[in-house]
Order: C-alpha cells, then structure tokens, then sequence
C-alpha cells in the first residue's frame, strides 16, 4: 500500500525547523516580531527540566471553556461565581469548577533507552513523564454537566475537548532545551466523528491565543475550537478541517429546533468575557502573564481544578452516568507507542474517516444494489476552495446484475441531514437480442450517466432503531434524476435509493 503523507504536516517539519526561539514576551500593544508572534500563538512551555509530573503538562496545555450568557447550568452566574464544568456526582465535593484530562496516547523518541513515563497508580496525578525521551503527546480534557437541556435532552453530559502536543527538543546557547508546541486541537460534538471541530496548526497565521478557546453550546455542551479567543465561531478560520461537517456551534438548538442541516452564523450567541473559565497555569507557564491584572491571575474570572479522568465503574449503579463516561474514558491511559511507530501517522490518526456506504437501488423500476466508497479507497478526499467530498459509486442492477455502472458523486457534506448531490460517469447496459437462427446473446450498450438529486440521513444512534447502528450510525435515502447521454438526452428518469452510510 502506497503512504500518503500530508503534506500540512511536511510544512509544519519544514516550519518548526525554522522556529528561532525568543528569550522572553513583549507585553507591549506596539508590533512584535514575527519569531515572538510564533512562540506566543504555538508555544504552551519552553524550559530546561526534563521531568514533569502528568499534573503539571495538563496544567500548561489545558484550555480556557467559554458559556453562553444563556447557558442553563450558570445558572445567571459570571466571573468566579461560575462553578461548570461539574464534578462527577460520585467525586470529591468541590466549589470551583472541575476539569478532567487523561493523557491517551505518548510517542517516544527514536533510540531513547529507559521508560518515558513513570506511572502513579495510587496518585496519578504525580505520575513522572520524561520529556528527553518524548516526541508528541495526545491529552483529552472532559467536562462533565449534571444535565443537558434543548432537543433530546438527559440527565449526565460529558463532553470533550481533545489536543495533540509536540515535544520539541532544541538548545539555545549549548543549552537543552524542551518546548511544549501546540499542533492540534478538536472538539467534540453530540458523539460522531464527522460532528468534529478540528483545528490544526496554520503556520501562516500567528493570530492563534493560548490557551485555546473552546466554546461551549448552550445548554448541549458540544465543543467548538476558537483559534483566536474572540467569542466567535468562523468557519474554515477556527475548524480548518472537514469544514463543511463540522458542527460549529449551535446554541438555538437548545430551543429544540434547528433550522438547517449546516451551520448559519444566527445559531451561535455572543460570548461574553465574564463567561470564561480558566485553566489553573502553573507560575512557570509563559502564556499566564497575559491574563494577569493587578497581580492575579483570571481576577475576573473562575479557575478550574484539574483532576485526572476516572473510570466508568465508579459511576456505581447509576447506569446512565456509566454509559456517559464510557463514550469519553479510555481504559488504560497511557498507552505508550514506541519508536518503530510512524511519527507522522500520530498526528494523521483520527484525520481521516474511512467509511463506505451501502444501499438499494431502484432505477426506473428495476432493482439494485450501489455502493459508495473513499475516492482513494482507504483515505477521503475534501475538495480544495468548495469544501465537501468526492466519492467513488458502482452499482449493479436487473437480472444477475447484469447491468453496471461506475461514477464520480460529489455531495457537499457527509453529516448533513438534507444534502444536494451530483454524480457522473460511465453506464454498461446489456439485452439480450435474437439472431437470424433465433440464438439470444448479450448486447452492451456503453453510456455516459448524470444523475443529481437530493439525500436526506439521519442519525439514529440515540432513536429506536439504533440497534441498526452496528452497521452504520446514519441511515437515509437518495431521490434523484438521471439521464443517459452525453450530447443528447436519450433517457430522463428517476432514482431511488434507501441504505447505511454516510454517502
């Protein structure tokens, strides 16, 4: 199998080689020099010590989580009377709010000798990781609401914010030194993959604010990435990928309506300053003297504490909070990849959605079946400027599927709940014809095919029929209008489809 290999990713090797490091931060309000507005916009830590406890990295890395004024769970609360994100029921008591991270996945260095983590099982919080022997990290940070109010609503939410961290190692006047750099981060949205906001390092644009801003949707809580702390939500600037699917953030939805399918910049309200809760940043943190004032840190604000994500079990016989917590903890945590692991596949993993769709066809009366799948088999492709995906279709219909075709479809989203849809290529039509001694044989008939329409899918992972998400978590159908012929029309008729998947 031919490695494909991203090119962002290349660009971001070629563009951290460059990375000269700065001594120290300007807080002046004139203009900086762009080697400072890259350490500011991708830095979380540079310093000499190699050890730090799973803590103290959580600490530098975490995020600051930004409410809706109308949020339910405020509860009309500002500033440091806010006290979401929740602790678990079943946790120590606490009066400010509450965090919880757990480090997923660690990649060590090549030819490093010696464990890169010392595990505290009792404690761990105090568990020790080597950052000489460390390349990347993957941490998840969850937040955890008593309740979720607006369509489909429930007690117990737990939602996540996810972050991939470089460990670049430099030196800076024959001294070692160890940088924590910001790569990636994600929010996740209502529990589907193809909801997520990503937002992946631009290295063109320096506008990026430590910690990153998540906001937080009213009343369902799905995360959405701010890369510029300003409170609002632009697409294809604060999620640069998969843009078209992404969720956003969708604050009407807690009315129990939605609207549209996509995302419209009347779903989102205006976040207010005062609806920010902050990381607890260690003393050493080079981004915490920026949010200072009057000699505190956050003075206006809460801070959170930050614990370490617990196991599902301790949910006990409350089955609901279980099946939760279950959706965002990873049993073991973490797990260590060694060297002979692809350095580029760790920040590539979770990029790409490999997914197929399978369905019924039904064309001008006549019964089939068609499948969708990746343009590159196991990688999909977004299309540049426009957004959306190109797919592979075949199909194959009428008697032993004796009649084929292939075709390229474009759609413009793969979550939406109603999408437009257009597709082109090749038909192989056979019949059978009599010959002077009355012999049948097969004729093929070569056309070209367009066919354009509408697809309508729904989500039914939380619905009735959930039982039918073990094949896919959407199902839906497609109607549309072929026609066969490429200069002329030689046949216009309709089509049918109804199965699983996304296309």
């Amino acid at each position: 199998m031919v490695k494909i290999i991203s090119l962002k990713y290349f660009i971001l090797f070629i563009f951290l080689s460059f990375f000269n490091s700065v001594q120290s931060y300007s807080q002046s309000s004139k203009p900086v020099s762009k080697n400072e507005m890259k350490e500011k916009a991708f830095s979380f830590w540079k310093g000499t010590k190699t050890k730090m406890t799973f803590l103290e990295f959580a600490s530098h890395c975490a995020p600051i989580f930004w409410f809706s004024p109308d949020e339910p769970e405020l509860k009309l609360a500002s500033g440091k009377n806010i006290k979401i994100p929740s602790h678990f029921p079943f946790d120590e008591h606490c009066d400010s709010p509450v965090v919880y991270y757990q480090i997923t996945e660690i990649l060590t260095r090549n030819k490093n000798s010696g464990s890169a983590i010392k595990k505290n099982f009792m404690h761990p919080d105090s568990s020790v990781m080597d950052l000489s022997k460390i390349s990347a990290v993957n941490i998840d940070y969850n937040h955890y609401y008593k309740f979720e109010a607006g369509l489909g609503g429930h007690n117990h939410d737990t939602e996540q914010a996810k972050f991939k961290i470089l460990i670049r190692k430099l030196k800076e006047n024959d001294t070692a030194k160890y940088q924590l750099v910001f790569i990636e981060a994600t929010g996740k949205a209502h529990a589907l993959s193809w909801y997520d906001n990503i937002y992946s390092i631009d290295t063109t644009t320096f506008e990026t604010k430590l910690p990153m801003h998540i906001l937080v949707e009213e009343g369902k809580h799905a995360s959405c990435t701010d890369m510029n702390g300003d409170g609002y939500y632009s697409p294809g600037y604060d999620v640069n990928n998969r843009v078209n699917d992404a969720w956003g953030i969708r604050d009407v939805i807690r009315t129990g309506t939605l609207f549209s399918s996509s995302f419209e910049s009347y779903m989102q309200k205006i976040r207010k300053p005062e609806h920010r809760v902050f990381p607890p940043l260690p003393e050493d943190s080079p981004i915490r003297k920026y949010y200072i004032e009057n000699g505190e840190y956050a003075g206006k604000n809460a801070v959170y504490r930050l614990r370490p994500m617990p196991k599902p079990e301790k949910a006990g016989s409350d089955l609901v909070l279980k099946k939760d917590m279950e959706g965002y903890s990873q049993k073991t945590w973490p797990i260590v990849k060694e060297e002979s692991y692809s350095f580029l596949d760790f920040f590539e993993s979770e990029q790409v959605i490999k997914s197929f769709a399978f369905s019924y066809r039904n064309d001008n009366g006549i019964s089939g079946i068609s499948l969708a799948f990746p343009l590159l088999i196991v990688k999909n492709v977004e299309m540049p400027i426009i957004g959306g995906w190109l797919v592979n279709r075949i199909y194959a219909q009428d008697v032993y599927f004796r009649d084929q075709g292939f075709s390229f479809l474009y759609t413009n989203s793969a979550s939406g709940f109603m999408d437009s849809y257009i597709s082109a290529g090749v038909e192989f039509n056979r019949s059978e014809e009599k010959d002077s001694l009355q012999n049948a044989k097969l004729i093929t008939e070569t056309d070209f095919a367009m066919e354009l329409g509408l697809k309508f899918r729904a989500n039914i992972k939380y619905s009735p029929l959930k039982f039918l998400s073990v094949i896919s978590d959407f199902w839906g159908v497609r109607i549309g209008i072929k026609n066969t012929g490429f200069t002329s029309i030689s046949r216009l008729n309709y089509i049918f489809e109804v199965g699983a998947g996304v296309w």
